[in-house]
């Protein structure tokens, strides 16, 4: 069994409820989805195959719990679940950022699952799996990328309509860099007292776009 990786790398982890903590992340080759704004079109195609003895050998050199498996789309590989199975009954504190355009249904549940939900303007909202909202666990967490007003109101509408804040542990609003202001969704979430969490995402703050970083 293997799997096809872009890249193996450590580095803090950027977003999320673990932002600023030394994470080891596995990028996982290929994409069903094209959003507009993607910031990892490196990733569709290439890499190298693993065995997941391999990778759980390469990743022991770093000195950290926390393991992040992304992509890509990670789950469009049916072999990330095996992945992810091996790495928790290794003892890391896992986690998957999936688009939520693919099943979530068979996630150990010991993963923490970051749901990307896909707003109007990455031109993949019609992607988004609803279903997947009855799988979440408390634990998990819901996130949107937003890159208008347009996307803000959509967003702010999903989060009510699905009841997301008292599904999840949290649910995270991001702009698109360079087409959001930071400042301006900062201020759209105070004004309308979204149940959220701004962030921006740090790697891009400290090392822009720069792969493995």
């Amino acid at each position: 069994m293997s799997l096809r990786i872009t890249e193996i790398f450590y580095s803090l982890q950027g977003e999320a409820r673990t932002i600023g903590r030394p994470t080891i992340f596995i990028r996982l080759t290929g994409c069903p989805l094209r959003c507009v704004w993607c910031d990892t079109e490196y990733a569709f195609q290439g890499g190298e195959r693993w065995g997941i003895a391999d990778i759980l050998a390469e990743i022991q050199q770093y000195n950290t719990p926390y393991v992040t498996v992304t992509g890509g789309e990670p789950l469009a590989q049916p072999e990330c679940l095996p992945l992810m199975v091996a790495l928790c009954d290794a003892g890391y504190q896992v986690s998957i950022e999936t688009s939520g355009a693919m099943d979530i249904g068979g996630i150990d549940e010991r993963v923490d699952v970051v749901l990307d939900l896909k707003a109007p303007d990455s031109g993949e909202s019609h992607r988004n799996r609803w279903a997947n909202i009855a799988l979440l666990k408390p634990t998990d967490q819901v996130k949107f990328v937003l890159a208008s007003r347009k996307d803000y109101d959509w967003a702010r509408w999903k989060v009510e309509e699905l009841q997301l804040a008292k599904r999840v542990q949290e649910v995270l609003f991001s702009p698109v860099w360079g087409s959001l202001a930071p400042t301006d969704l900062a201020d759209w979430i105070v004004q309308g007292q979204l149940p959220v969490r701004f962030q921006v995402q740090l790697h891009k703050i400290l090392w822009r776009d720069e792969p493995g970083r």
